[in-house]
């Protein structure tokens, strides 16, 4: 298959990229390389994709007027993976215009692409955070999500309702996939996986929001793309599953979690990266920020009816593989 990764120089398109070449598929990426973080991480992850002859790289904001339309007709994709976006919950607080360009207009000249020339599967990313004020746990994807708490939030709930239209309008077959906070190897500088590493291993203090009373459902990065690799061959299942399935009952639409189905409190994960360092964090406990909630976790009881797949990966597993990757990078980064 040929695939079209958008995002594909972040944490999550860039691994998902490299699994999807490993199986043979060919893949083009896109992505504008924004600074919103450490650019040079972006193009390190890169570095490693382009090796591989069944690699392509764009380098675009996929927001501009036209490019996406002239990409898919020029390369006829059988799937979509679409995961570029301004990312980050407590950024869209200081900047939330930067948030219109990509998650909006960027999200609405992928599905005028796709209009004209139709691929067989689209994914699109979304949140967890889409669920906002919700307190009924596990988050299960037929519950209301109307009130988001952040900007970032609400700018992918109005994608999945832009998706939806156009999967009625044009029979387009689109599965939103909702994911809960990821880490693992080439994460983002700015998520607290690599905030607390690189804090514990240089000696300097962590912030603990909520004062450490707080609850994710942390999601191993491999964990997520085996389900997203999956889900792409899942967009020919048309016929409702059960009361738990989001089939929409006017479009070829699906919205599914993808997260390990098991909440870890914020200290215990904290734990695990001080297991796997082999130092003890020192901890300054804060108030809880704006935007932010106080527990996540996925119902995944969908994903595993649509793949046969759960994540699995347990904490101090994916901890491990995190710091380790860290520690070898940035010792390489140094040595250089």
């Amino acid at each position: 298959m040929k695939i079209l990764v958008t995002g594909a120089a972040g944490f999550i398109g860039a691994n998902l990229s490299k699994m999807l070449i490993d199986q043979g598929h060919a893949v083009v990426g896109i992505d504008n390389f924004n600074d919103y973080y450490d650019v040079s991480l972006k193009r390190d992850r890169v570095s490693v994709l382009l090796d591989s002859p069944e690699f392509e790289m764009v380098e675009a904001a996929i927001e501009t007027e036209g490019l996406l339309i002239d990409l898919f007709a020029a390369h006829q994709f059988d799937a979509v993976v679409h995961l570029a976006a301004q990312a980050g919950v407590r950024y869209s607080i200081e900047a939330p215009r930067t948030y219109l360009a990509s998650n909006i207009c960027g999200t609405f000249e992928l599905l005028e692409a796709a209009r004209k020339t139709p691929p067989k599967h689209m994914l699109l990313a979304s949140t967890s955070s889409a669920y906002g004020a919700n307190s009924e746990m596990p988050y299960c994807e037929t519950q209301k999500a109307d009130h988001q708490m952040s900007f970032y939030a609400a700018t992918k709930k109005a994608t999945e309702s832009m998706a939806h239209s156009y999967a009625h309008l044009y029979g387009l077959p689109i599965t939103m996939f909702r994911f809960f906070t990821v880490y693992g190897p080439w994460g983002r500088p700015d998520m607290a996986p690599f905030l607390f590493t690189d804090a514990i291993l240089k000696d300097r203090p962590i912030k603990v929001f909520n004062h450490g009373d707080m609850k994710r459902d942390f999601t191993y990065v491999d964990d997520l793309n085996r389900a997203l690799s999956l889900l792409i061959t899942a967009g020919d299942k048309t016929q409702s599953l059960g009361s738990f399935d989001t089939l929409s009952p006017v479009a070829p639409f699906r919205v599914v979690n993808i997260g390990n189905n098991d909440p870890v409190q914020l200290l215990d994960f904290i734990q695990a990266i001080e297991t796997a360092t082999g130092k003890t964090a020192a901890k300054n406990f804060m108030d809880m920020q704006p935007g932010d909630v106080p527990a996540t976790w996925a119902d995944t009881t969908l994903l595993q009816a649509l793949t046969g797949y759960k994540p699995q990966t347990n904490i101090q597993e994916g901890v491990n593989a995190f710091v380790e990757w860290y520690q070898s990078y940035y010792e390489h980064k140094t040595s250089q």
